[in-house]
């Protein structure tokens, strides 16, 4: 019976979504970046500065703790771990093997105005906050979208996006990322599925039972461990390939509006395939517009919405321009350029053996060894996808308890955490494409509220800044 009804929905959830992403989420989230970076006269330009001496300790805090808060630091890698994914390694993969090294330079330019969105986003975060009388704070894109749209029809946008945000990353969401650190481990290093389950389980049972403070701790150590450990191994190979790096450079730029030359047919067919795939995987790696790391931002302890709204700039700045820019300039430089298997293009029988799930590990192969290059990607997924599941399992935590936490916060809460691991522990037990495309379809949902309050506030983000 379930498997019939999977048979029946999943071509019809595939084209829901490749209609939604190619033709009105790519357009929206790049008409918020372009309008946010005019309204706010380039603020990823005029504040970079800012925004990096507001991350070491340039801003000013409450007079007094909070519950259930965050430094800015903390809510600056809670956000960093929710975007740095394994979009970051397969998103990215998947995006130069089918429209070729130029779409990172359209990722580049995503992720340019989508500095811009995600600065609004954090901004509205802290400025429409709730604090109550008992120190606890309560925010995110529920509570600006209500204060876009004080009627039924703020409610209505509101609901639609905690639900969907619950569904796509509290539940189906942490199935996937389990479901990848499952396979990679199983593949690099043969450790059962289900043992891998358990001790993830374990781990994420242990954090989640502490709140936020344990969660912003862990997470607060875990980004800048493994940010550095993936940075050191780029940085290896880069340094071994330091004298493809300027044909790596010149690829980017030539492919990105020259595609043909790489994926074939006509130009037009190329440059759309390349576009498509530089602006979606741009898009949901950095999540700029989609409205999950407005809640790391609202719970940070600080006092001007604008100085966190800088801060949250630098998260779509280290997840696009640091982390998959590195990984970008790996596969280019090891498998296109010089002597790479796909210097001359897409031909030969490589071609059937590389895909966007092992085109980076193929890339750290060619330098560290097929086994090693297999070890080191996968143990860079597994710390990118356990990042990634306490985030987004707060967010739709804070989600919930918005829906259905008023009388009973503590018994919701408890509810939340036992689906929240069985779906962690179902992840690496199976995999199923359908999950992956109602994942995306609910993270693509997730989007349209979002935005829709963003364009409405913009007179509230603009009365900020001055």
């Amino acid at each position: 019976m379930i498997e019939t009804l999977e048979n029946i929905l999943f071509p019809f959830v595939v084209k829901f979504n490749e209609y939604l992403s190619n033709y009105i989420l790519v357009f929206l989230l790049v008409g918020v970046g372009l309008w946010y970076t005019i309204k706010t006269r380039f603020v990823q330009i005029r504040c970079l500065r800012e925004a990096f001496k507001n991350i070491f300790g340039g801003i000013k805090i409450f007079d007094k703790n909070h519950q259930e808060s965050m430094t800015s630091w903390q809510a600056l890698t809670t956000s960093i771990a929710a975007q740095v994914g394994t979009g970051n390694i397969i998103g990215a993969s998947g995006a130069i093997l089918i429209g070729g090294p130029g779409a990172i330079f359209w990722m580049w330019i995503i992720a340019f105005f989508g500095m811009a969105t995600i600065y609004a986003e954090a901004t509205l975060a802290v400025k429409t906050r709730i604090i109550e009388e008992n120190g606890k704070i309560k925010g995110g894109p529920v509570y600006y979208i209500t204060t876009a749209f004080q009627n039924k029809f703020g409610k209505f946008l509101a609901g639609f996006f905690a639900v969907a945000i619950i569904l796509a990353l509290g539940f189906m969401g942490c199935m996937v990322q389990s479901n990848s650190i499952a396979n990679s481990m199983q593949t690099a290093f043969n450790v059962p599925a289900w043992v891998v389950g358990a001790i993830l389980v374990v781990a994420c049972a242990f954090i989640f039972i502490g709140g936020i403070k344990r969660l912003a701790s862990v997470v607060e150590k875990l980004v800048p461990i493994m940010a550095f450990f993936f940075m050191f191994g780029c940085l290896l190979v880069l340094i071994i390939r330091a004298k493809y790096l300027p044909e790596t450079f010149g690829l980017i730029f030539e492919y990105a509006f020259h595609p043909q030359a790489i994926i074939g047919g006509g130009f037009w067919y190329a440059f759309k395939t390349m576009l498509s795939q530089g602006a979606k995987r741009g898009l949901f790696s950095n999540e700029a517009g989609m409205g999950s790391t407005p809640h790391a931002h609202a719970l940070a302890n600080v006092k001007d919405p604008h100085h966190q709204g800088t801060v949250a700039m630098m998260g779509v700045f280290i997840d696009t321009f640091v982390v998959l820019t590195l990984n970008a300039f790996v596969i280019i430089s090891t498998l296109y350029a010089g002597d790479g298997v796909l210097s001359q293009g897409y031909t030969g029988e490589i071609v059937n053996i590389l895909n966007k799930t092992n085109l980076a590990q193929c890339a750290f192969g060619t330098i560290f060894g097929e086994t090693f290059g297999a070890a080191f990607v996968a143990i860079c997924l597994m710390f990118f996808a356990f990042s990634t599941i306490l985030s987004w399992n707060l967010f739709g935590k804070i989600n919930m308890l918005y829906l259905w936490g008023k009388k009973n916060p503590k018994k919701v809460e408890l509810v939340y955490m036992l689906c929240a691991l069985f779906f962690i522990m179902l992840g690496t037990l199976i995999s199923s494409d359908f999950v992956w495309e109602l994942t995306d379809m609910f993270n693509n949902l997730m989007v349209i509220p979002n935005a829709i309050a963003l364009f409405a506030l913009t007179g509230l983000v603009k009365s900020v800044m001055k």
